[in-house]
């Protein structure tokens, strides 16, 4: 999987993970450092699981003033 394919198909997971439409689960994600997160660390990232991918970026975007849980 191509790097844009795998941040666009974690982007619609987060999604629907926290009921979010795409183009606001894209800016949470951006504002929040979460896509930053997603192009720097994608070697690792698309080795995970989907879910402990989705879980990781929360994390990030939580310790960057997001409130999703």
């Amino acid at each position: 999987m191509n790097q844009i394919r795998c941040i666009a198909a974690l982007t619609a997971g987060f999604a629907k993970k926290f009921d979010l439409g795409q183009r606001q689960a894209y800016n949470y994600l951006k504002r929040f450092k979460g896509i930053d997160y997603l192009m720097s660390f994608y070697d690792v990232l698309h080795t995970q699981s989907f879910e402990d991918a989705i879980h990781d970026i929360s994390i990030i975007c939580q310790r960057n003033g997001g409130a999703l849980k």
